[in-house]
């Protein structure tokens, strides 16, 4: 009984694939001389390769020479490679909006300049024309690429003491004291941070009424509000 002999090419198969460029094409040629008589023709057939690179392995294993091969110039190209002035403007525009990393944490640097910005900068102050630049979509993988990544702004951290505080504070201690004594004055603690919604709304239906026990109307349900404004806690 004659032993199948798909399980031995799928096991040549996997070897070529393995290998590159001149390794791989003398590999066919050797596969080729040795089971399939020389032709190129039935190595395709037999093992999916193409004749083409087949018969160049041959050519290189009979006369002793090297095609070379150009992996670099295979696929598609960046837009920057392909435009270097592009992206020199690119550098001219993105460098100025640019910092490092604070804490020095990783070599990145970035910049507040966004794609869309960026792309009406270079039609506004390179004089490239709206059809010689590529989509916004692009001009980010560029920036990217180019070393720089955009980094959402962090909002600055609230200052708890200013200079004047220690004269604001000293000034209320002297008010307390002069109202703390005179019997005539009475003292209201007032909060104003709380936002709340202007309009005649109900305030959760419920409020102080005046001595004739007389309350103020309000909406019959509260619409959206269109102000805001600071409400004041005693």
């Amino acid at each position: 009984m004659v032993p199948d002999p798909e399980p031995y090419h799928q096991l040549i198969r996997s070897a070529a694939r393995r290998l590159t460029g001149h390794e791989r094409r003398l590999f066919i040629a050797e596969v080729t001389q040795a089971l399939c008589g020389g032709s190129p023709r039935r190595a395709e057939r037999l093992f999916g390769w193409g004749r083409e690179t087949a018969a160049v392995g041959l050519h290189e294993a009979e006369q002793g020479l090297r095609c070379v091969e150009t992996f670099a110039a295979r696929g598609r190209q960046r837009t920057e490679d392909l435009d270097p002035a592009l992206a020199q403007a690119i550098r001219d525009l993105a460098e100025p909006h640019t910092q490092a990393d604070p804490q020095m944490r990783s070599a990145l640097r970035y910049t507040r300049l966004t794609a869309d910005a960026l792309r009406q900068a270079l039609i506004n102050e390179k004089g490239f024309s709206d059809d010689q630049l590529p989509s916004v979509r692009t001009l980010q993988r560029m920036l990217n690429r180019l070393g720089y990544r955009l980094k959402r702004i962090q909002k600055t951290k609230p200052v708890k003491r200013i200079k004047e505080t220690e004269a604001i504070f000293a000034n209320v201690q002297a008010r307390h004291e002069q109202a703390s004594s005179d019997p005539e004055t009475l003292e209201i603690s007032i909060d104003t941070k709380a936002k709340v919604s202007l309009g005649d709304y109900s305030r959760g239906g419920e409020t102080r009424s005046d001595a004739q026990g007389d309350t103020p109307p309000a909406w019959d349900h509260d619409p959206p509000a269109r102000k805001k404004g600071s409400r004041s806690a005693c």
